[in-house]
């Protein structure tokens, strides 16, 4: 997403040019080239997908919108497995329109997980459950915090569901340290991304997020506290900035690869 401009064959040969070896995707753009040869894709490129985004929008009430969001969970998962990797991202909804009960919609999540879960481990899948600033709780994600996203973890097996820990969305959080090292201990970091906090925010908010070293987040602090709680897996930069996809998508690739390699690594 953070090269969303470009094509699935250009992301590719972007990344190949860029010395990019690994490369989070996201569902649509998969779907649109056709799942299948999308793995084709970025097998003969070299590539390794760390994670398929996103599953996820589970709080509905009616019965309707239930089957039909876990139907859809179920084929995010074949797609996740097809593309090769063992993580699918959830983004976990909203409140349904007419709610205001939280809790209830939380307690749902919980339920789908309980199907989702061991579905998705037959398949050889995790499921990392992403907590989304507030700002985005009443749209997109009821679960605003590392605390809660454990809390609903921690109900299944870690082999079955984590969290995925993105710094735009937790790094307002003084408890998120803490809730890092809570996780780390069980083996729950499925997922760790990268985005920068600039302001002003943008009209509707959800394309706000900042290439890295532009904003107030100290990335090489956040990098400390998953790599302390034990994490060693891959680290993705996630970016939906209207300013970078109006750019050469190769461009803003290099320069991101170079940003990480300066603001994160050091």
């Amino acid at each position: 997403m953070t090269v969303k401009q470009l094509s699935l064959p250009g992301l590719a040969a972007a990344c190949a040019q860029a010395g990019v070896s690994r490369v989070g995707l996201w569902r649509e753009p998969v779907q649109a080239y056709g799942v299948e040869a999308a793995a084709e894709l970025v097998r003969d490129a070299g590539l390794t997908v760390t994670t398929l985004c996103r599953g996820g929008f589970l709080t509905a009430i009616d019965p309707a919108g239930r089957a039909a969001a876990l139907a859809d969970n179920r084929r995010a998962v074949e797609e996740a497995a097809t593309l090769g990797t063992d993580t699918l991202v959830l983004v976990c909804g909203g409140l349904p329109a007419g709610s205001r009960d939280l809790h209830g919609a939380r307690e749902r999540i919980a339920d789908a997980l309980a199907e989702l879960g061991p579905y998705a481990e037959d398949h050889g899948v995790r499921l990392a459950i992403e907590p989304l600033h507030p700002m985005y709780a009443a749209d997109r994600c009821v679960v605003s915090t590392l605390a809660q996203a454990l809390d609903l973890a921690e109900r299944f097996p870690a082999h079955q569901v984590g969290v995925a820990v993105d710094t735009y969305h937790v790094w307002w959080d003084d408890q998120a340290p803490a809730q890092i090292a809570r996780a780390g201990a069980a083996g729950r970091i499925h997922a760790f991304q990268l985005a920068d906090w600039t302001t002003p925010l943008p009209e509707g908010v959800l394309n706000g997020r900042g290439q890295l070293g532009d904003g107030a987040i100290d990335m090489r602090e956040w990098l400390g506290h998953v790599e302390a709680a034990g994490y060693t897996g891959p680290i993705e930069v996630e970016l939906f900035n209207d300013g970078l996809w109006a750019r050469d998508g190769r461009k803003v690739l290099a320069e991101t690869a170079r940003r990480f390699a300066e603001r994160v690594m050091g």
